[in-house]
């Protein structure tokens, strides 16, 4: 079977993070040679790259600590590579209600600086990474690609704005960009501001039948398991006819969030009596009620179909969560 992606130069930003760290261990394995953006600290940690790698960094993988902000710098890495994954992006809904100039910055200002440069040095290929919060609440079901978008908190208004600039490299530029739209990722390594590790993480630390801190049970999202939706940016990346094109990545099956936890309490043998956390409560007018993905274009165009079903992702991610407590301690709840 031929590898597309043996010794292919390949630059993912967001590497540390949840999806990104999936994506570049993937890659890795695959033998491409993976250039991985980190954002820079002052404790020289690589997210969960660390975690992945922490035995032996492998020979074709160079880590880079950085900011998608400084265009500089991102001019420094991106010479070389053929595709581009960007994955960077400040995504945690709660947090942009009150700093939402740093979504700006990030989200749109960071894509800029590194389109320039792709554009620049003649990148063969850039999957831009977008989200299902740019339709807001579902108009109507399932979400095909032509819904209208509408952007229901500053999180989503700064990603509608960036896949319109990605685009407009497109029309403009002729940049070789196109558009992964991700429903909700789950499974290893997702920070505990999600839903499912939020759950997962009291049903480890409390006892049955005590409270289970959680916000609006109503909303109905449609999960998609963390290497279902890496196979979907590696579909992109090898197919040669998604350009200038956007693309939904998810399982087709959506699900409240009170069926979910019944099905985590099924899986913990646990089960919780529901408090409401005002933490996980977003604005009346900015909730998003009802997600899920028509993603018929992608799999006509690439044949990329989910795989995982919700039962089996779910069980892979408790035990994984509940092997690796110690890498979030007793915490419930981070923006």
């Amino acid at each position: 079977m031929n590898n597309f992606w043996n010794e292919h130069n390949v630059f993912i930003t967001g590497a540390d993070g949840f999806i990104g760290s999936h994506l570049t261990e993937k890659l890795v394995a695959l033998n491409a040679n993976v250039t991985a953006l980190s954002y820079y600290n002052s404790r020289g940690n690589n997210g969960w790259l660390d975690e992945a790698y922490k035995i032996k960094k492998p020979d074709n993988l160079t880590i880079i600590q950085g900011d998608i902000r400084d265009a500089h710098m991102i001019d420094g890495i991106v010479d070389g590579a053929t595709t581009v994954f960007h994955l960077s992006s400040l995504i945690a809904i709660p947090y942009s209600y009150t700093a939402y100039q740093s979504y700006i910055d990030t989200n749109i200002t960071g894509l800029s600086n590194l389109l320039t440069s792709c554009r620049r040095y003649g990148i063969e290929k850039i999957v831009h990474t977008s989200t299902s919060e740019v339709y807001g609440s579902a108009l109507y079901t399932p979400i095909n690609e032509q819904h209208p978008l509408q952007g229901q908190s500053p999180y989503a208004g700064s990603k509608i704005a960036a896949d319109v600039i990605a685009d407009s490299f497109y029309r403009s530029f002729d940049l070789p960009i196109t558009t992964a739209r991700p429903f909700n990722t789950y499974g290893p390594r997702q920070s505990l501001r999600a839903v499912i590790p939020a759950v997962i993480q009291q049903l480890i630390n409390k006892k049955n039948g005590s409270f289970l801190d959680i916000g609006d049970l109503s909303p109905r999202r449609d999960f998609n398991f963390v290497s279902d939706t890496v196979d979907g940016f590696l579909s992109l990346g090898e197919a040669n006819n998604v350009l200038g094109n956007v693309y939904n990545i998810g399982s087709g099956v959506d699900i409240s969030i009170e069926d979910l936890c019944s099905m985590l309490f099924d899986i913990s043998g646990k089960k919780l009596e529901y408090k409401t956390d005002s933490k996980r409560l977003r604005p009346e007018k900015s909730e998003v009620n009802r997600l899920l993905c028509d993603s018929s274009f992608l799999k006509k165009t690439t044949g990329w179909e989910s795989r995982v079903d919700l039962n089996t992702g779910l069980k892979i991610t408790y035990d994984w969560f509940k092997s690796n407590a110690d890498q979030y301690g007793k915490d419930t709840f981070l923006l």
